[in-house]
């Protein structure tokens, strides 16, 4: 059996929602899984789903760039949040950001490639970048999104300057449509999901295994209902289906009017602008989704180093 700590507990309580007491059990009977927690937790209904960005804890940028038909979006890590207000960190991300516009989608390229001005590649700039502002800093990530026809548009959310902040997202409209219906089309769709968050574009490009993982979630509350076998198999559809609305861009409600279906506002989108609108592809950068940083006891940190005195 796994040690079941204070702090696992805390953590587990502040994923979830559920009591103290709850999470407690969850982590006992799990032996100390968390994720297996979470799900346990959920199957009993003390919890509601994950939180999908989990907490973060990186610092640094994200950069967006569109030039044409093609857009790109970069996250760049930093120690502490006070570097992401710095100029010259600022600069290096802009101009990695345009320069993925280039490269595409691999990390390893972007950093090869030659630095706009500079002497040396983007990783002998990002190395003597650390050694002048003092602090540890990554190029994480990559992503690059085009049309053949239409307009790739863009939006920030918590902007530190212009194409860099917190969430960078770019979404890639597919139409012979003018450009500036598509791209006051793509900025508030580029908005709907900074703030909504899809985990993919369709139903089609779901994780298969994030939805096993629902269904699972979904019988083991069914069968607790106690009903009879083919209702418990409706039941577990039926959350399949309002799991895979909610969780895919173009099933989604749009959060501006609380209403429509995304897939019906491009639809409509189309109809005013005289032609038909596709979406062909969206990116959304969170900075820092997915990195946990070790959190501290200060207190325990002093008392440590006062014992070493």
């Amino acid at each position: 059996m796994a040690e079941i700590t204070a702090a696992m507990v805390k953590d587990l309580r502040d994923r979830s929602g559920a009591g103290m007491m709850d999470c407690k059990k969850a982590l006992a009977e799990t032996n100390g899984d968390f994720e297996a927690a979470i799900d346990w937790l959920r199957a009993k209904g003390l919890a509601t789903a994950a939180k999908k960005s989990g907490r973060v804890a990186a610092e640094g940028l994200v950069g967006v760039a569109v030039k044409g038909t093609k857009g790109a979006a970069v996250e760049v890590n930093s120690e502490t949040d006070f570097v992401a207000k710095n100029d010259q960190f600022q600069g290096f991300v802009r101009t990695v950001t345009e320069l993925a516009l280039t490269t595409g989608d691999d990390v390893a390229a972007l950093l090869a490639a030659a630095y706009p001005g500079g002497e040396g590649s983007v990783q002998e700039t990002l190395t003597n970048n650390v050694a002048t502002i003092g602090e540890n800093q990554s190029v994480r990530r990559a992503a690059v999104v085009s049309v053949d026809q239409g307009v790739v548009a863009s939006y920030v959310h918590n902007a530190a300057a212009d194409g860099l902040g917190k969430i960078g997202v770019l979404v890639a409209l597919e139409s012979a449509a003018p450009a500036d219906q598509l791209n006051a089309l793509g900025k508030q769709l580029a908005m709907h999901i900074a703030a909504a968050n899809p985990l993919a574009l369709s139903e089609a490009e779901l994780d298969q295994a994030v939805v096993e993982r629902e269904r699972s979630i979904a019988r083991e509350k069914a069968a607790a209902s106690g009903k009879p076998a083919e209702i418990i198999e409706k039941m577990i559809e039926g959350g399949i289906r309002k799991f895979q609305q909610e969780n895919t861009l173009l099933g989604q409600v749009f959060v501006i009017d609380g209403k429509t279906k995304i897939t019906d506002v491009i639809a409509q989108a189309g109809k005013a602008a005289g032609g038909p609108i596709t979406l062909k592809q969206y990116v959304r950068f969170q900075l820092g989704e997915g990195i946990e940083k070790a959190e501290s006891d200060f207190a325990a940190e002093v008392a440590a180093a006062a014992g070493k005195q």
